[in-house]
């Protein structure tokens, strides 16, 4: 389930204007489609229609998915596909595919297989050489990533932590390892908000005071983004109630700002074969350091070596 989403409020938004039923769609195939993950009018036009033309539509949770499909007039047979039933499932699903038929595959909200179910059926599908389509739509780890004002590109979409401490932390300290090893990239996670407050303690304290956001509720009525570094927010969460759906957002690890004795031996470098100022603006282009500092520097370097 989407960041343990749940099912979309339809007093959020007012549903699009009844769309034309297709004419039948005659391959049969499996179809992921994407669900809004909280208002109603993000809902697309061709979901609804694929939707209304399957021949069965699996949902994650069949009571929560009605709302939905009630909602758009889609009347279609439902049965339950999630993480507890998915494997047995597949056998019997594989057989209808192959006999023709199209199946459609919902979460309660957002992208079936990000962190839903959907990802074996799909995978065994695909292996049986059956037809698999996909519909994009909402989805609250891009939409957490472009509201954070953090680098979006590239990033890292992590899913769930452990909810147990130790598994936690042990999660982190090997994203740090491989930054460490040269990765450099925006994070995302999903949270359940009863763990948020430790885990931004976590993150505190395994990354370090990185700038970071806090997504809850997105395209809902409380929607709320909450930017700020991973220990002004751990300490904020640590007495505040978080409510809703949340998204987690970290940004990269600082880059390492270059020692002083770096400094000299580039700049040294430098201006054995370049001017003071292009020296200069070489080491300040390679280090991101301040100009007016390095160019203090140089000067302090060719005074010592006229």
């Amino acid at each position: 389930m989407q960041q343990s989403d749940s099912a979309p409020d339809p007093s959020d938004a007012t549903p699009a204007s009844p769309i034309p039923l297709p004419e039948r769609i005659s391959r049969g195939g499996l179809v992921l489609v994407s669900t809004p993950i909280g208002n109603l009018g993000d809902m697309t036009t061709r979901a609804i229609a694929e939707l209304r033309a399957a021949d069965m539509v699996l949902c994650e949770d069949t009571r929560n998915s009605a709302r939905l499909l009630t909602a758009f007039d889609i009347r279609v047979r439902t049965e339950a596909l999630h993480d507890h039933n998915e494997e047995e499932r597949i056998p019997g699903l594989l057989a209808q595919l192959r006999q023709g038929r199209r199946i459609a595959v919902i979460s309660d909200a957002g992208m079936p297989v990000l962190s839903d179910p959907g990802f074996r059926l799909a995978r065994a599908a695909i292996a049986e050489g059956i037809h698999v389509d996909a519909l994009p739509g909402a989805n609250a780890a891009t939409l957490a990533l472009v509201l954070s004002g953090l680098p979006p590109l590239p990033f890292l979409f992590q899913g769930f932590l452990p909810p147990k401490q130790a598994a936690r932390r042990a999660a982190l300290e090997r994203l740090r390892a491989i930054e460490q090893a040269g990765l450099s990239a925006t994070t995302i996670w999903y949270e359940a908000p009863h763990r948020l407050g430790e885990t931004l303690a976590d993150m505190a304290d395994l990354l370090g005071p990185r700038p970071a956001a806090v997504a809850r509720e997105l395209t809902k009525k409380f929607e709320e983004v909450r930017r700020a570094t991973l220990p002004e927010l751990a300490a904020h969460y640590a007495t505040a109630e978080a409510r809703g759906e949340i998204v987690l957002v970290v940004g990269p690890p600082p880059e390492e700002a270059a020692d002083a004795q770096d400094i000299d031996a580039m700049l040294r470098a430098a201006m054995k074969s370049n001017s003071l100022k292009d020296a200069v603006a070489a080491v300040v282009q390679a280090t991101g350091q301040n100009r007016k500092s390095i160019y203090a520097r140089a000067l302090a370097l060719a005074a010592d070596n006229p």
